[in-house]
C-alpha cells in the first residue's frame, strides 16, 4: 500500500490518500471502519454499480445511481442527491461517498460542501483521470449551459482510496484520457515545487507499453507521482489564488472544445488538444524552442491521443471569454516557458486571432 497526505495547514485540513490494489470486495468493510458507524449515502457511476455493484455489496437503499457522463453533472442531479440526503435523515456528522470518475466525485461533493453547510465526504476514483487529479485538491462543481464548473467551491474529503485494480475494466478511450492529464503533470512538473524530484516524463517514456497494458504496479507509481505533484500545489496554495493555477495547463482551450463539440469529447482528450494549443502560443510567443516543441509532440504520439478538428477561434475565444479563470477583458492561459516548467499569460481576443494566423 501507498501512504500519501495532503495537509493544508493554513486551513488545519488534513487527510489521508491511500493507493492499493485489493480485493474490491473488500471495500465496503474497510469503509465502514474508517467512517465509524456514521450513516452515509453512496454516488456510484452507473457503469461502476454495472461491473462492480455486486462485489462492493451495497444497498439499493444506501445508493444513487448517477448515469454517466459530463451532461449528468447538472442542477437536477444536485437536487436529487440532496433530496435522497434529507429522506435518508443524513446529519452533519454523516457523510457522502463518491465512487466513480470525476463527474461523480464533482457533483457529490458539491452536495457534500452544502448539504447541511458541509458534511464528510470520501473520494473513490474508479477512473485514471479521476485518480490522478480530480479525486485529490477539494474542487467540486456542476456545470450550466453557460460553461463548465461555473458553480462549485473548494471543499476537501476526508480521505482518497484509490484501488488501480479498478482501471483494469476501463474502455481504451477512457483510459487515454486520464492519459491526458498525466502528460499534462510531466510539462508542469518543475513548477509544482515539489521537493521530491520525480522524472515523469522520463517514466512515461520509460514504461509506455506497461501503461497501455495496465501494469498493476507501474499504474500505482504512476498515479502516485501524479498525486505527489498536485499535493505539492494544492497544500501551497488551497483556492487557486496563484500556484495552482498552472495545474489548468491546456484547460483553458480545452474546455472550450468540450462546450463547443456537446461535449463530444472526453476532458482528457480535449485538455490534449488544450495542451497543443498552449505549445504553438507558447512557440509563436518565444516563450520556448522548436527543440522543446519537437520534444512535447514525441511525448504526446506515443499514447496516439485521439485527433480533434479544429475549431473556429472566434467561436471559442467566445466560450474562452466565459471561463471562469478570465477577466473582464484577458482570457487567461498557461503556457510552457521551459522544459517541464510553465506560467501564466493574459491574452485578449486581438491577440489571439493574431497569433492564431485569424483577422477579426
Amino acid at each position: 500500500m501507498i501512504n500519501l497526505s495532503v495537509n493544508i495547514k493554513s486551513e488545519n485540513k488534513s487527510y489521508p490518500i491511500f493507493i492499493e490494489s485489493e480485493n474490491i470486495s473488500s471495500f465496503k468493510e474497510k469503509l465502514a471502519k474508517f467512517l465509524q458507524d456514521k450513516n452515509f449515502l453512496v454516488v456510484i457511476s452507473q457503469k461502476v454499480e454495472q461491473i462492480y455493484g455486486k462485489q462492493l455489496g451495497f444497498s439499493n437503499a444506501q445508493k444513487f445511481v448517477l448515469k454517466d457522463g459530463e451532461k449528468e453533472k447538472n442542477f437536477t442531479n444536485y437536487k436529487k442527491i440532496l433530496e435522497r440526503a434529507l429522506k435518508m435523515k443524513l446529519t452533519r456528522k454523516d457523510a457522502i461517498v463518491a465512487i466513480g470518475g470525476g463527474v461523480v466525485g464533482d457533483l457529490a461533493g458539491f452536495v457534500a460542501s452544502t448539504y447541511m453547510r458541509g458534511i464528510d465526504f470520501i473520494q473513490v476514483p474508479t477512473t485514471l483521470l479521476a485518480c490522478v487529479d480530480s479525486s485529490v485538491g477539494g474542487k467540486t462543481a456542476i456545470d450550466t449551459k453557460f460553461g463548465k464548473n461555473l458553480v462549485g467551491s473548494f471543499y476537501q474529503p476526508k480521505a482518497v482510496f484509490i484501488n488501480p485494480i479498478f482501471l483494469k475494466t476501463l474502455n481504451e478511450r477512457q483510459f487515454k484520457s486520464g492519459l491526458g492529464e498525466v502528460v499534462k503533470y510531466s510539462f508542469i512538473e518543475n513548477s509544482c515545487k515539489c521537493e521530491e524530484e520525480l522524472n515523469l516524463t522520463n517514466f512515461l517514456s520509460d514504461n509506455v507499453e506497461k501503461i497501455i497494458e495496465k501494469d498493476n504496479k507501474i499504474l500505482a507509481k504512476l498515479i502516485e507521482y501524479c498525486i505527489k505533484l498536485k499535493i505539492s500545489v494544492v497544500e501551497k496554495d488551497e483556492q487557486e489564488s496563484g500556484l495552482r493555477k498552472i495545474l489548468n495547463f491546456g484547460h483553458t482551450y480545452g474546455h472550450a472544445i468540450e462546450q463547443a463539440s456537446n461535449f463530444k469529447y472526453t476532458h482528457g482528450e480535449a485538455v490534449v488538444e488544450g495542451i497543443n494549443f498552449a505549445f504553438n502560443i507558447a512557440m509563436k510567443k518565444n516563450l520556448i524552442d522548436k527543440n522543446y516543441m519537437f520534444f512535447a509532440v514525441d511525448v504526446m504520439k506515443k499514447f496516439n491521443f485521439v485527433k480533434i478538428p479544429s475549431f473556429k477561434i472566434e467561436k471559442m475565444v467566445k466560450i474562452m471569454q466565459m471561463d471562469k479563470k478570465a477577466t473582464s477583458k484577458n482570457i487567461i492561459f498557461i503556457l510552457p516557458t521551459d522544459y517541464s516548467l510553465v506560467d501564466s499569460f493574459e491574452l485578449n481576443a486581438n491577440e489571439l486571432f493574431e497569433l492564431c494566423n485569424f483577422g477579426k
